[in-house]
């Protein structure tokens, strides 16, 4: 594939970058952006109902990738029909009745015969049908007997695919039904599909043409076909994605960034002043920082690690670099608890070392705010970014849960200047979606904590079993830990069932927690409020914490070793994980206790999310779990810079194909083509960077 660059198609030949020759034939994109009310029988009303499912134009309707295929059925006589089996039969329309049940249904019924018998066919909802069911009208049906009658699942009347082998299903809605989306698909797919990959690409890779595998996909002949199709759609995502991306890199590659010295005497002493050796994964994200600060290209590298695993450990390792050799370091966290939380933990081994930390926060005073941008190491929130701040002799940068930040906001702390970029988060993120979402940053994996750590013991109860789980809560407090009581909500809504975080803590000190301190923490309270409450938890002057999701990152209490999360079905597993790591911070075995709703009345989504935590303390497994429930496309918008949902790859299942992309598109990136017009129309405007 190393000659990709020079095969192009023929009439592409002498192409100049923003010129390439288009042949007379090459089918316009155009023709993709019509509007769905082009098509047959697609009024305001049906228009309307397809905008729902995000259903515009042709494209989208060509681009609306089936969620499964109806497997291949033999047709069986009506005398024969099995019962709760689904079944294909065929005959002819007898009679056909239509009744109004209660509310809204409606039932239409038909006699159909075949040479063998006749059954009665039951549909519902569908009263439009009542006028082509006529008398001697020739159907084929799919569906299931029940009760003597059959129940209609799709349906043929005269020519027609409904029914046929491996018909697509798509996505519908109550407004929609699947067979008409079969239609309206198949009246947009004749329409011409510009194909952007080389030539050369296709016939090395084995791809079939792009009209050919969307044809594969929406009328397959077999589920191998519509794989392949799928398999070349997604390709042609990936590839979209990874060259932006790959283009990005080349970017990056004609900026300088300052010269940092070899590790020297500053770190060593760093190695020193530290309690504990590091673990191996801790080492080796180092060496691979310090390969990064030798060159003069910034660095742009993702640090993602498991809760607790030590990743902060590492960043100020970063940040020292920067001072040994007389420049400057700066961590940006997105809220004040974090910056907060962050600043105390580096403060101490930096004064050990004799370097100067400050913290910059909007909350700051004046005199704070004029010195801190004068010290070796600042730690903020976006105050870092603001006007007035200035921060010229920067070398390194750590932006810590950095998908929290917008995208102007990531840019600002770099802006008229080059530094060397670690981006930090303690949300663990698939690997494959790592590829894909962060394909310009080099990526270190801590994915195991400190050897002393063990595995918090997690268990899910329901509401009515509550009481259990505040007895063993008061059990270590009694032997001298602490707690943390986590709530949703900060105060009574009228429009939510969430327990109040306030209303849970007076009401704990009434009950369960009688005769305990307990302390109430929430964003709403001042920053100096915050402070003296954290400090006093931290001190064990508080034995219980009630506290909202201001404690999912930064708190860190190795004497706390229990928490209930109430109305943990509300909670993202992200999220859930996140706060459970407030547990287990030290050598002691922690536990985190799971209180919801009766399980009969949880939705299957938030039953996988608990029943994912109970079974693992993995965070890496737990994203991987994460992207199955959620699906991929929702969580490429953690990254904030407006890439769409992917339609036809699958992060997980086409980690080869992912890969595959990534490997290309280095060799296509200086490709001129219609490939690289998709992608500059694609990120037209769209910030690619993730510093």
């Amino acid at each position: 594939m190393t000659q990709v660059a020079l095969q192009l198609p023929v009439g592409f030949a002498g192409a100049r970058s923003g010129e390439w020759p288009r042949p007379r034939t090459f089918p316009r994109a155009d023709a993709l952006e019509r509007s769905v009310e082009e098509l047959p029988g697609v009024g305001p009303a049906v228009r309307g109902r397809l905008e729902r499912l995000g259903l515009r134009t042709f494209g989208d309707l060509v681009g609306y990738r089936p969620r499964d295929y109806q497997r291949p059925l033999a047709e069986t006589p009506i005398a024969e029909i099995p019962v709760d089996s689904e079944t294909a039969i065929a005959g002819t329309v007898r009679s056909a009745t239509l009744r109004r049940a209660r509310g809204r249904l409606t039932i239409l019924k038909a006699i159909v015969e075949d040479d063998s018998g006749g059954v009665t066919a039951t549909w519902f909802n569908q009263p439009w049908l009542e006028g082509r069911l006529v008398a001697g009208a020739v159907v084929r049906l799919r569906g299931v007997l029940k009760r003597g009658e059959f129940n209609v699942k799709s349906f043929d009347i005269g020519a027609g695919e409904a029914t046929a082998d491996y018909a697509a299903i798509y996505p519908a809605s109550e407004d929609i039904t699947a067979k008409k989306l079969r239609e309206l698909v198949g009246a947009a797919l004749p329409h011409a599909v510009p194909d952007p990959l080389p030539a050369a690409l296709k016939v090395a890779e084995e791809l079939p043409a792009r009209i050919d595998a969307l044809w594969a996909v929406h009328r397959p002949r077999a589920l191998d076909e519509a794989e392949r199709g799928r398999r070349r759609l997604a390709l042609d995502e990936l590839l979209l994605l990874q060259v932006g991306l790959a283009l990005r890199r080349r970017e990056r590659e004609t900026e300088v960034a300052p010269e940092l010295s070899a590790p020297g005497e500053l770190v060593g002493r760093y190695r020193d002043v530290l309690p504990f050796e590091l673990t191996e994964h801790q080492e080796r994200a180092i060496a691979e920082i310090d390969r990064d600060l030798e060159r003069t290209v910034p660095m742009q590298r993702l640090l993602q690690g498991d809760v607790g695993s030590g990743k902060t450990v590492v960043a100020l390792y970063a940040l020292l670099r920067a001072v040994e050799s007389g420049r400057q370091g700066a961590l940006m966290a997105p809220t004040e608890t974090l910056a907060e939380q962050h600043f105390l933990t580096l403060d101490e081994p930096c004064r050990a070392l004799g370097v100067s930390c400050a913290l910059l926060t909007s909350s700051s005073a004046k005199r704070e705010r004029d010195l801190a941008p004068q010290a070796d190491i600042v730690v903020g929130t976006h105050a870092l970014i603001q006007e007035g701040v200035r921060l010229d002799n920067l070398a390194v940068a750590v932006v810590d849960e950095q998908h929290r930040f917008g995208v102007e906001q990531r840019k600002a702390l770099t802006a008229g200047r080059s530094p060397h970029v670690l981006h930090m988060t303690a949300t663990p993120i698939p690997r494959t979606l790592a590829l894909t979402v962060y394909g310009d940053l080099a990526v270190s994996e801590i994915a195991k904590p400190p050897a002393n750590r063990k595995p918090i013991i997690t268990a899910w109860v329901t509401e009515e079993r509550s009481g259990d789980a505040y007895s063993r809560l008061r059990r270590h407090l009694d032997d001298g830990r602490q707690a943390y009581v986590v709530c949703p909500l900060i105060e009574e809504s009228e429009t939510s069932q969430a327990r109040a975080a306030e209303a849970e803590a007076e009401r704990l000190r009434r009950a369960e927690l009688r005769g305990y301190r307990v302390g109430l923490l929430h964003g709403r309270l001042r920053p100096v409020e915050r402070r003296e409450l954290m400090a006093r938890f931290k001190a064990h002057e508080l034995d219980v914490l009630v506290a909202t999701t201001v404690i999912e990152v930064g708190v860190d209490v190795p004497n706390a070793t229990i928490m209930i999360v109430q109305e943990a079905d509300r909670f993202g597993l992200a999220q859930l994980h996140q706060l459970r790591g407030r547990v287990g911070r030290g050598a002691e075995q922690s536990y985190c206790l799971l209180i919801s709703r009766a399980r009969e009345e949880l939705t299957d989504t938030a039953t996988a999310r608990l029943e994912a935590l109970v079974r693992t303390t993995d965070g890496f497994e737990l994203a991987e779990v994460d992207l199955d429930i959620r699906g991929g496309g929702q969580l490429l918008g953690t990254r904030q810079s407006g890439l769409t949902d992917l339609k036809f790859a699958h992060i997980r299942k086409d980690r080869a194909l992912l890969e595959r992309a990534r490997t290309l598109a280095d060799e296509l990136v200086d490709v001129e083509g219609p490939l690289r017009d998709e992608v500059e129309e694609f990120f037209a405007g769209r910030d690619l960077s993730a510093g």
